[in-house]
Formats: structure tokens, sequence, C-alpha cells
């Protein structure tokens, strides 16, 4: 399978906004976060010159957004819909990722919500957990990380 990741348009928000609350649902409904301010917290943090839309073989099957910040590249969002779940997707596009950031000799890292299946990907990724709050853990994957994926 060939992932490929593209620039975002303007019209690429709704299928991300549909692909984010498809995918939190769970998580919102689990937090007992309102899904009103939610909605209107993803329409600001969602910026169209960070996002990329994930592509398998010529169809788009998630999206990525990462931003470039003094510490190295944030990964603020990743999500495949669920058909192309457990696939290796996400773990190909965080690869990418890592090597992207290596190359520029940036730090990559992220928060993961503690019940998110997402965690134990990162952590084979060589991500370490460097804080947490009650909903969060924090995590950094140094350039020089040892066992490069």
């Amino acid at each position: 399978m060939r992932i490929t990741l593209r620039h975002a348009v303007a019209e690429d928000f709704e299928y991300c906004q549909r692909l984010y609350f498809a995918g939190m649902k769970n998580i919102i409904e689990e937090l007992g976060l309102d899904m009103a301010a939610q909605t209107a917290t993803f329409s600001e943090q969602w910026a169209l010159e960070q996002v990329r839309i994930i592509s398998a073989d010529g169809s788009d099957v998630g999206w990525l957004q990462t931003d470039v910040r003094e510490e190295g590249l944030f990964v603020g969002q990743l999500f495949v819909v669920g058909p192309a779940q457990g696939q290796g997707i996400g773990t190909e596009v965080m690869k990418q990722v890592i090597r992207e950031s290596a190359g520029l000799n940036q730090a990559v890292s992220l928060a993961v919500v503690k019940t998110n299946p997402a965690l134990r990907l990162y952590q084979r990724l060589g991500f370490r957990i460097t804080h947490h709050d009650d909903r969060k853990f924090y995590m950094t994957r140094d350039p020089d990380a040892a066992g490069f994926p």
C-alpha cells in the first residue's frame, strides 16, 4: 500500500471535521466534554496550513495536523477512517513525520488521551512520556532516539 500526504485545501475542512468527531466520539463522552464546545474548538484549532490529507493507494483515508514550534514538530491530530484502521497507515504516517523531523534535527511531540489505544503505537515508535495531566500523556521523540522505526 502506498501512503502519501497532500496539503489540505479549504474544501477538506468538513472531511476532517467528520473524521475527528467519528474518532473522538467515545473519548468526548468518556471525558464528559461538551459537544458544542468541542465543535467550536475544532473550528478554531483546524489550521489549513498545518493540515495534510492522508491517502492510501490514491484514496483519502485520514488527515494529519502538525505545527512547527520552537521545541520541534508538534503532532496535533492524526485520524484514519475506521475501515482503514489496523492496516499500518497511522504507523507509516508517523514514521514519515519522524523522518521529516529527524532530517531537520527536531524532536516530535504530541499529546494523547490516556485511554487512546494509539498510546501503544507512539511508545512502539520511540516516544517517551515527558509529563501528564488528568486526561493526557504528553510525549516526545528526540531526533536521535535509538531504534529509529
